[in-house]
């Protein structure tokens, strides 16, 4: 019977395929009635999942998420006391134009003795040279941070891709990988206008809005205060409305992360899709999903427009204000008709920025959602660790595989795997057999180490995978697939995936002994453009028996001592099935073979034999063996021949 591919999904039943179902069909009719008991049970978290993420979570403080995501990116730090100096030079250019025009009014336009042109030309020219100094000093407070921001971004999304390979597979199956890109690309590009832009801007505008306010309480404290009273209203809108806000972009970020996902599994899978017919309500899915989007963008916009059109309201009365009671004052001879002018000036130059700051606090808000959202998946805990350099080493050549006590229970599911006790001498081939969701799979990805065990340990050459470096193990253990994944690009391309360190020669020459050794030399000669024939995005361009090849050719080059392999021939024809299986020959000789077998043809030619049942392993020995001694095995096997006959 053959079997579908792995789906890698935590569900521990549904990588497993069955065995012939005639001489065991009240075992199956039973194993089939629990999981579809079960089903629901493990989607329930995904189906809850909206409520949890719900906007009313309250988010982690402003500050709280700048201390963070300047501890993770010290980039963004480089050099900011420099840069803020900079930038309060620009602001003091910029508030030193008022006192400028206060001066050409009072000394020049209505000097005692009529217009004085020199006063008037003098300091027109200084007013000049400052904003000339100020735009300089602006531009490089501009570079200086999008340089620093860059190099934070990039440290930014080096550690969240990092992470993203760190995370157990088990953890990856919890979202959808699509959000994980949302995260590593769409969120961290939310930071760079913030960074780069806004930012600057930002601080520039509140640093000449203090320079400002201090050259107005030096004009006239009474008219300081009047300018503060009109802009309460401003204030208070928003200690009230900036939660909300922030809120409201967290929600639009978590469902534009689900958007992605949706979108990544429909173009992936586009081809079962179109075969079902099911397009239109697939489209109506993202329609839905978009439409949300849309209202939830329109939410938060209106939420932020209520606050920028407070600070019209306080600009519009602080300057009407001011007017007013300046005039009074000038009036009663306590300020100059120059020093009113200026300070019209100072409540205009007072109120710009702060406006421009409320006007960019919402894409701060959205850029703070989508820095928060990298950092929770950067400081996201690591299951499987790795010990790094003071590991061990898995010594070459002695690939014996030992389990002892293993126990493996899925988050929020069932145990899986119960106390499994196994030895597999070097060199030796076993074959694991069993029903679908008996745990085959789950013990194999244990090996490879893809998760860790509940309980008990795994040794490969007397060494506790645990123990070994992630980059030494990958040396030592390798996979193969029922189908093999091809990245875009050539085999030979691939093919270097198992010899990263190889020159282009040396690659060259082990790729064509490999090919060779599997006998493959002669599919190979057969390509127009040998190992530089390009395969297209998931090697679609060749067929499910040639991207085999290449998976094999790649894990021959890794040379490893333990070899596991999910029945790498199940989904080609016949003729197909030959030519794997000799390859397959050609690289188990003379290594540790763990093959999920869900072909007994396949079982016949092991060394040992596993069978697997409901987590536990219930009969180990020779193929001769367990077929003489009337067990599982020996019915299935006795089926199987059955079926194979007729």
């Amino acid at each position: 019977m053959t079997a579908t591919p792995d789906p890698m999904v935590p569900d521990p039943t549904a990588p497993e395929l069955t065995t012939p179902e005639p001489t065991t069909p009240g075992p199956m009719r039973a194993k089939s009635s629990a999981l579809e008991a079960e089903s629901p049970k493990v989607k329930t978290p995904k189906a809850k999942v909206p409520k949890v993420k719900t906007p009313r979570a309250k988010p982690p403080s402003l500050a709280k998420t700048f201390k963070q995501g300047l501890s993770v990116s010290p980039e963004f730090r480089v050099g900011l006391g420099v840069t803020l100096a900079l930038a309060t030079l620009a602001a003091v250019g910029r508030a030193a134009v008022p006192f400028l025009i206060q001066r050409i009014t009072d000394l020049g336009l209505l000097a005692p003795g009529g217009v004085n042109t020199t006063v008037v030309v003098w300091y027109a020219a200084a007013g000049a040279v400052v904003l000339i100094v100020g735009a300089i000093l602006a531009w490089r407070v501009r570079t200086r941070m999008v340089t620093a921001a860059e190099a934070g971004l990039a440290t930014l999304r080096v550690r969240a891709f990092k992470k993203v390979h760190e995370l157990s597979v088990l953890t990856q199956n919890e979202e959808q990988r699509g959000r994980y890109v949302s995260r590593v690309t769409g969120d961290v590009d939310t930071m760079r206008d913030l960074m780069q832009w806004t930012g600057a801007a930002m601080i520039i505008a509140a640093l000449e809005s203090l320079v400002v306010f201090a050259v107005m309480v030096a004009y006239s404290w009474q008219l300081s205060v009047v300018v503060l009273l009109a802009f309460a209203p401003m204030g208070l809108s928003l200690i009230w409305i900036q939660p909300r806000v922030r809120q409201a972009f967290q929600w639009v970020r978590e469902q534009m992360g689900d958007l992605l996902g949706r979108t990544s599994e429909q173009i992936v899978g586009v081809s079962t899709i179109r075969s079902y017919g099911v397009q239109k309500r697939m489209r109506d899915q993202l329609h839905g999903e978009i439409d949300s989007i849309l209202a939830s963008e329109r939410r938060a916009s209106r939420v932020a427009a209520f606050t920028f059109s407070s600070t019209v309201l306080g600009q519009s009365l602080a300057t009407g204000l001011a007017l007013i009671v300046g005039t009074g004052l000038g009036m009663s001879g306590d300020l100059s008709v120059g020093t009113v002018v200026a300070y019209a000036f100072l409540v205009y130059m007072f109120s710009g920025p702060l406006m421009w700051i409320i006007e960019m606090l919402a894409e701060m808000q959205r850029a703070m959602v989508g820095w928060r959202r990298v950092l929770e998946l950067v400081d996201a805990p690591v299951t499987v660790a790795d010990p790094g350099p003071d590991g061990t080493d898995i010594p070459h050549g002695h690939g014996e595989l030992d389990i002892q006590g293993v126990r493996l229970t899925y988050p929020g599911g069932p145990e899986v795997l119960k106390g499994i006790n196994l030895n597999v001498p070097a060199g030796k081939r076993i074959a694991l057999v069993g029903q679908t969701g008996s745990g085959k799979t789950s013990l194999a990805r244990l090996m490879s180490r893809f998760f860790d065990p509940t309980e008990g340990v795994i040794r490969v050459g007397g060494v506790d995978v645990r123990d070994v470096p992630m980059e030494s193990l990958r040396r030592s253990v390798a996979v193969v697939p029922q189908e093999g994944f091809l990245f875009d690009g050539t085999i030979r391309s691939n093919l270097a995936y198992a010899r990263p360190d190889a020159t282009a020669d040396d690659l060259e020459r082990r790729a064509l002994a490999a090919f060779e050794s599997l006998g493959l030399e002669a599919w190979l000669a057969t390509l127009p453009r040998g190992i530089d024939t390009p395969v297209g995005p998931r090697g679609e361009l060749l067929s499910a028996g040639e991207r085999q090849f290449i998976s094999i050719a790649r894990a021959y080059l890794r040379d490893p001592d333990l070899l596991i392999l999910d029945e790498a021939t199940s989904a080609v024809d016949p003729a197909t099935e030959v030519r794997i299986s000799r390859a397959l020959e050609g690289l188990m000789r003379g290594r540790t073979s763990v093959v999920i077998a869900h072909r007994l043809s396949t079982a016949e030619r092991a060394d040992i034999v596993g069978v697997m049942e409901h987590g536990e392993l219930v009969e180990v020995g020779p193929h001769r063996d367990l077929v003489n001694a009337g067990g599982i095995y020996s019915e299935l096997y006795a089926a199987w021949v059955s079926q194979t006959r007729d």
